[in-house]
C-alpha cells in the first residue's frame, strides 16, 4: 500500500509521493533528527519477499555509497518498514533529464557539459569496480543549477563479483524481471557476455546521441527489434540529424556506440578530455604570440599555473616564487571568461619535467604557465610559458630581466600577454588585474612567507606565519592583507585546541578589525572576519554573511566554499552545504585539505558515511594528510568499526601528539573496553595538564563519552562553557555518539549552549 503522507517512517516523516518504478516507491520525506528533506525511496512488499529483488535493492544502497562524487545521487541511510527495506538518499530539486529532451536535439554545448559530468560520474564508479549497467536519460537527473546527477546504481555489479548474474536481453524476454533497459544496452551486454566498464560507454553514446538528435539511436516496437538494431545496425548518422553539431563531437559519439568494445573508448577520462578538447576548438583559432610554434593553437579559456621553479642560489627563496605563483593564479582567476586551476591543486604537481598533458587532463584545463625565478640581491630574473596542453605546442613565453621592485610590473606583463595568448576576446580585461596590496617590497617579502607558512598548518608553522605577518605590519601598517592573514593564523589554533582562547583571541580580533578598517571589499578580509566569528563568538552563526560576501568578490575561491560548507552544516542546513562542498571539491578537485574540510562538513551535519568517503579521497590524494587520518578515523569509529578506528587515530597521533587527537584515541580505548590503554591515555593528558600545557576541556568530553559516564560528562560540558571551547572542537570530536546523551536534560541544555542553538 502507498505511504500516506505524515507517516513516520524509521525517524522519516513522509510529506508525499514523488515517483515509483520497477525497483520502489519514492517518497519525499523530512529527516526529524537532522532537520532536512530527503527522498525515500521504499521497495514493495511483493518484491521484497523476492530473494533476487531484495539482494538488487540492498546492492544499490551499498554500492551508491561506496562512491562520493558530486555527480552521484548519495545515500544517507537504510531501514525497514512494515516488511518492506527502504532507502533514504538525497533530495534532488530538478527534472530527469528525458524531460528535458528537445525533438531537434540540444545545443552542443549543453550536450559537452553534461557528457563532461557524466563522464565524470562514470569515471569516480569505474575506479571502484563498479559498473552502473542501467545508465539511461530516466537514470539521469538534471538539478535546478544544471548539473546532472546520476541515480540508480541498483542494477550495478562490480566487476569482481563473479558470483552475479549477467544482464542481459534474455533477463528481459524470459523472466520479465527489467534489468537494464533494452534501447540502451550495449551488444555485449544483449549477447549475455562478461561485462565491463564500457558497457556503461555505450550508455553514455546513446544518452549523448539522444540529447544531440532528440530521438534514440536504436528504436523498434518490440525487445527482439531493438535487440536486433544494437547487434546489427548503424544508428541514423548523428550529423544527418543535427547538422550544426560539431565534426568532433560526433566523432566522439561515433567512437563511444562501437559495436566493437575493443574500438570503443575504455576510460570514461578519455571521453571527458575529447569532450573538453571539441569545446575549445569550437571557439575557434588563436594568433600564435612571439615563441609560438607556426603550428595551429586552439583557444582555451582554461588555465593551470604551474609552482614556478626557484632557480635561486639560496633554497630559502622558494616562497618568493611560490608567492609569485599565487600572485599570478589570484590576478588570473579575477578576469572574467577565464577558468583558472587552485593554487592546492596546482601545487601538486612540482615535478622538474611534469607531463603535461597529464597534467591538463587532472586538472581539466587546456592550458599550462610554467616559469622560474630567479633571485640574486636586487636583480629579478623571471621566465614563463604558456604550453598548448593537449599538443604540448608553445603558445608564448618570455622572460624578464628586471629590478626587485619590478616585480609588479612583471607580473602584469605576465598576466597581460597569457591574457592576449588565451584568447582575444579577453584582450583589455587584464589591465591592473594584479594587485598591488603594499609599496613595500620587503613587507611583501614577508608576507609571502607568512602565506607559505600558513599553508602548512602546524604550530610551528603558524608561529613562523604570524612572526612573517607582523613583521610585513612593522613595515607597513596598513597592509591590510597581512592582518588578515594574521588574524586566520591565530584563528587556527582555535579548533585544534593548541592554545585557550584568551591567547589567541585578542591579537586575533585586532587583526581581524584593523584589515575590515583598511579593505573591507577584499574577499580575503572578509574571510578572515567570517573565520573568526565561526572559531570566536559564540553566536558564530553571524560568520554567514561574510562568508557569502567573501564569495561574492572572489566565487572561485574553493577555500571558502569549503569554510562555509562547514559553517552550514554546523547550522544543519545540510543541502546547502552540500552545495558549497561540492562546489569547493569542483574547484580544487585534487586538494587533500579541501576534500577533508568537505568531509568536515559531512561529518559536522552528521552525515558520517559521506565523511568517510571525503576522508578516503583525501587519502587517496596524499597518504599522510593529518585531517584525512584523524577524519577517516572518527567515521570509522561512529559507524562501529572500532578496531580500524583505533589503528587510523593511533596513526593520527603518530604524526601529531595535539591532546585534542589523543584524548580522541581515548574514547575509542574505551568504547573498546581496552581499560589500560584509556587509563594511559588519561593518566598522559592529566600528567600534561599538571606541567602546565593547555588541554582543552572537549577532551574531558571525549572521555566520557567513551566511558560514557554521564556524570563526568555534565562536568566536562559545562567547563566546555566556561573556557568558551570552540564548538566545533565538541561537535567534531565525540561525533555523533554524543548527541545520545540529550536525554539527559542538563546535557542537553548545555550543549545548546555551546552550540548556541538553544
Amino acid at each position: 500500500m502507498p505511504i500516506s503522507p505524515g507517516t513516520r517512517v524509521g525517524p522519516y516523516e513522509v510529506a508525499g509521493p514523488i515517483g515509483a518504478g520497477g525497483m520502489g516507491e519514492v517518497y519525499r520525506a523530512r529527516d526529524t533528527r537532522l532537520d532536512r528533506d530527503v527522498a525515500i525511496k521504499v521497495l514493495p512488499p511483493g518484491i521484497a519477499r523476492d530473494p533476487l529483488a531484495l539482494e538488487r535493492f540492498n546492492r544499490e544502497a551499498r554500492t551508491i555509497a561506496s562512491v562520493s562524487h558530486p555527480r552521484i545521487c548519495a545515500v544517507f541511510d537504510v531501514g525497514e518498514h512494515d516488511g518492506s527495506p527502504f532507502i533514504v538518499m538525497e533530495l534532488l530539486e530538478g527534472k530527469p533529464l528525458y524531460a528535458l529532451l528537445e525533438p531537434t536535439g540540444l545545443p552542443a554545448e549543453q550536450l559537452i557539459e553534461w557528457g563532461m559530468q557524466l563522464a565524470d560520474a562514470l569515471e569516480a564508479a569505474h575506479a571502484r569496480g563498479i559498473v552502473h549497467r542501467d545508465l539511461k536519460p530516466a537514470n539521469i537527473f538534471v538539478t535546478a543549477r544544471g548539473d546532472v546527477k546520476v541515480l540508480d546504481f541498483g542494477v550495478a555489479k562490480l566487476i569482481d563479483d563473479q558470483a552475479s548474474q549477467a544482464t542481459t536481453m534474455a533477463a528481459l524476454t524470459d523472466s520479465g524481471v527489467t534489468i537494464g533497459t533494452a534501447a540502451y544496452m550495449a551488444p555485449e551486454q544483449v549477447r549475455g557476455e562478461t561485462l565491463d566498464q564500457r558497457v556503461d560507454l555505450f550508455a553514455l553514446g546513446l544518452v549523448l546521441y539522444e540529447v544531440a538528435t532528440g530521438r534514440r539511436a536504436f528504436g523498434g516496437s518490440t525487445t527482439g527489434l531493438i535487440a536486433d538494431a544494437i547487434l546489427n545496425r548503424a544508428p541514423a548518422p548523428v550529423l544527418g540529424l543535427n547538422p550544426s553539431l560539431p565534426q568532433p563531437v560526433a566523432a566522439i559519439l561515433d567512437k563511444l556506440l562501437e559495436k566493437d568494445r575493443e574500438l570503443r573508448y575504455r576510460h570514461a577520462a578519455d571521453v571527458r578530455a575529447d569532450l573538453k578538447r571539441a569545446l575549445r576548438e569550437m571557439n575557434g583559432p588563436v594568433t600564435p604570440s612571439r615563441g609560438t610554434s607556426t603550428k595551429a593553437i586552439t583557444v582555451t579559456k582554461s588555465v593551470a599555473v604551474l609552482p614556478f621553479r626557484n632557480q635561486s642560489a639560496d633554497t630559502d627563496n622558494a616562497f618568493f616564487s611560490d608567492g609569485i605563483t599565487e600572485d599570478l593564479i589570484d590576478a588570473l582567476g579575477r578576469i572574467s571568461g577565464l577558468r583558472v586551476a587552485s593554487r592546492a591543486s596546482a601545487f601538486r604537481f612540482r615535478d622538474d619535467a611534469p607531463n603535461l598533458a597529464a597534467v591538463g587532463a587532472a586538472l581539466g584545463v587546456g592550458a599550462i604557465v610554467e616559469g622560474s625565478v630567479r633571485r640574486a640581491g636586487p636583480r629579478l630574473r623571471v621566465s614563463a610559458a604558456l604550453v598548448d596542453a593537449a599538443n604540448g605546442f608553445q603558445m608564448w613565453s618570455e622572460r624578464y630581466d628586471r629590478q626587485m621592485a619590478d616585480v609588479f610590473e612583471i607580473q602584469d606583463e605576465i598576466v597581460s600577454a597569457l591574457v592576449a595568448a588565451l584568447a582575444p576576446a579577453l584582450l583589455g580585461v587584464a589591465k591592473d588585474a594584479v594587485r598591488r596590496p603594499t609599496d613595500n617590497l620587503e613587507a611583501y617579502e614577508f608576507y609571502l612567507k607568512g602565506r607559505h607558512y600558513w599553508h602548512q598548518r602546524s604550530p610551528s608553522t603558524l608561529r613562523l606565519a604570524i612572526q612573517s605577518f607582523e613583521s610585513a605590519i612593522a613595515l607597513d601598517a596598513d597592509y591590510a592583507l597581512a592582518y588578515a592573514g594574521l588574524a586566520d593564523s591565530w584563528a587556527l589554533y582555535r579548533p585544534y585546541g593548541w592554545l585557550p582562547i584568551e591567547a589567541c583571541q585578542p591579537p586575533a580580533q585586532a587583526a581581524v578589525e584593523r584589515a575590515m578598517a583598511l579593505a573591507p571589499d577584499l574577499a580575503e578580509v572578509q574571510f578572515a572576519q567570517a573565520l573568526h566569528f565561526l572559531y570566536f563568538d559564540r553566536h558564530w552563526r553571524r560568520s554567514e554573511p561574510f562568508f557569502t560576501r567573501a564569495l561574492e568578490l572572489n566565487p572561485r575561491w574553493s577555500l571558502a566554499h569549503a569554510f562555509h560548507g562547514v559553517a552550514l552544516a554546523g547550522m544543519y542546513r545540510l543541502q546547502e552545504a552540500d552545495v558549497q562542498a561540492a562546489a569547493s571539491i569542483e574547484l580544487d578537485p585534487l586538494s587533500p585539505f579541501i576534500h577533508g574540510a568537505a568531509g568536515m562538513a559531512y561529518f559536522a551535519g552528521g552525515d558520517v558515511a559521506k565523511a568517510e568517503r571525503a576522508a578516503r579521497r583525501a587519502l587517496e590524494l596524499q597518504p599522510d594528510f593529518l585531517m584525512g587520518v584523524w577524519l577517516l578515523a572518527i567515521a570509522l569509529d561512529d559507524r562501529g568499526a572500532l578496531a580500524e578506528a583505533a589503528g587510523m587515530m593511533e596513526q593520527t597521533t603518530a604524526l601529531s601528539r595535539a591532546p585534542i587527537f589523543v584524548s580522541m584515541l581515548g574514547k575509542i580505548y574505551a568504547l573498546q573496553q581496552r581499560d589500560g590503554d584509556f587509563e594511559r591515555i588519561a593518566a598522559e593528558l592529566d600528567d600534561r595538564r599538571l606541567r602546565g600545557e593547555y588541554i582543552p576541556r572537549a577532551c574531558d568530553v571525549m572521555l566520557a563519552v567513551g566511558r560514557r559516564d554521564l556524570v563526568a560528562l555534565r562536568r566536562a560540558l559545562s567547563a566546555c562553557l566556561d573556557e568558551q571551547t570552540c564548538w566545533l572542537t565538541v561537535r567534531m570530536g565525540p561525533g555523533p555518539l554524543l548527541e545520545t546523551f540529550r536525554s539527559d536534560r542538563e546535557v542537553n541544555d548545555l550543549l545548546n549552549r555551546i552550540y548556541d542553538s538553544a
